[in-house]
């Protein structure tokens, strides 16, 4: 159980930093989207220890492409 909540607050880490990053491009309910769609994406893979890093790096993709 702890390993699910270090996992938790990793990605609350990210929706943080992100917001901060795109504030001047992005709401942060589009960021929360963003986040979501790429923690998604690794919902299937059984290792977890980098998937707060891979999630950070696909939802800034997301963000900066839709930025223009």
């Amino acid at each position: 159980m702890a390993d699910k909540e270090r996992e938790a607050e990793a990605i609350r880490g990210v929706v943080d930093r992100l917001t901060d990053a795109f504030s001047a491009t992005h709401s942060p309910a589009d960021v929360e989207a963003a986040v979501t769609e790429a923690y998604a994406s690794f919902a299937s893979r059984p290792v977890r220890e980098f998937v707060p890093v891979l999630v950070e790096r696909k939802a800034r993709s997301l963000l900066s492409e839709s930025s223009g």
